[in-house]
């Protein structure tokens, strides 16, 4: 009985210290991936408002990787990589100077066009955040661990006002085929609070309800086939990023002029093909949702412009060019 006692003792104690630190981590990582956001909606609806706003490509690849560089190497990327290397190989441990230099950076290269998401950095922006707080707090590197993960779901949740989504991406993500279940209660509590701050200083999502025929063989068909056709597309976005990794590598100049070429790539493509693929292609994949038409090879366009970006440079995620890819 008394074992038993203590046992549940330790339990509830346990829950309420994850809950507090949960709760801690959603406000933080809520109130900074808002900031992020709601300046870079800012930034991209100033931008666009003129025409060739894409030009300053070059000089805003340029400053991106310049600042990663000199500033904040672990920055790099486009974020979730880095914080899944922290977690397994760090304890959670990421320098704090990582969130303002992946704040500006993503923004920078967004803003002139770079492809890239915003999923990505808020994701790291939310793990450098609960690293911080875990430091304040002094946490064991166990716990800090546990904490990062927290982190890591508020900033995805944040993006796209998912929190179950952001719980599961977070819990998942750091070991293929393994769900961490003891940080699923903690990670879920941050996703909802960081979701509900964001929707308190205004951000809005996009929903749209899908409506499907009734089932049968043949729509099972076409779900299987798709999943197939799918499945060959990332495939295509997976090596040509490590392509273009490896061909960037291969040239011998100062990282940041990579990034001045990069621009400039761009900026050629998108005036031969189109501005469409630059960016987070939000508007392209609200039109498709509605019937819009799409071109046919807007999924091979928009995987070269964002193998450039990332490459060469640009700082921002690859989820939300995955959902254009997608489309």
């Amino acid at each position: 009985m008394r074992k038993t006692f203590v046992e549940e003792t330790v339990l509830f104690i346990s829950i309420i210290k994850w809950a507090v630190l949960a709760i801690l981590t959603g406000i933080i990582v809520g109130l900074s991936t808002t900031v992020f956001l709601k300046a870079l909606g800012w930034s991209t609806l100033w931008a666009q408002s003129y025409h060739y706003y894409f030009l300053l490509l070059p000089i805003a690849l340029f400053l991106s990787s310049l600042m990663i560089k000199y500033l904040a190497p672990d920055a790099e990327g486009h974020g979730t990589e880095k914080v899944i290397e922290a977690i397994h190989k760090h304890w959670g441990k990421i320098k704090l100077a990582v969130v303002p230099v992946k704040l500006v950076a993503t923004i920078v290269t967004i803003t002139a066009g770079g492809s890239a998401g915003k999923e990505g950095p808020s994701a790291q922006i939310g793990a450098g955040m609960a690293s911080a707080l875990a430091d304040l707090l002094k946490l064991t590197k166990e716990d800090r661990k546990k904490l990062v993960i927290c982190g890591i779901s508020a900033g995805f949740a944040a993006v796209f006002g998912t929190p179950v989504a952001g719980a599961l991406f977070a819990v998942e993500v750091l070991v293929l085929g393994k769900i961490m279940q003891d940080v699923l209660f903690p990670s879920l509590v941050s996703a909802i609070l960081s979701v509900q701050i964001a929707k308190f200083f205004g951000l809005t999502y996009f929903h749209q309800s899908i409506h499907l025929s009734q089932f049968s063989q043949a729509l099972f068909m076409e779900v299987l086939l798709s999943g197939l056709y799918f499945g060959l597309v990332a495939l295509l976005l997976v090596e040509t990023l490590k392509i273009a990794e490896k061909l960037v590598k291969k040239i011998k100049i100062w990282k940041p002029l990579k990034g001045l070429l990069g621009g400039s790539l761009l900026v050629v493509l998108a005036l031969f093909l189109s501005p469409r693929y630059l960016g987070l292609g939000l508007n392209t994949i609200e039109s498709a949702i509605h019937g819009g038409h799409v071109p046919a090879l807007a999924f091979v366009w928009k995987v070269l412009f964002t193998s450039i970006t990332l490459s060469m440079g640009g700082s921002g995620g690859i989820l939300t060019p995955v959902f254009f890819i997608g489309t």
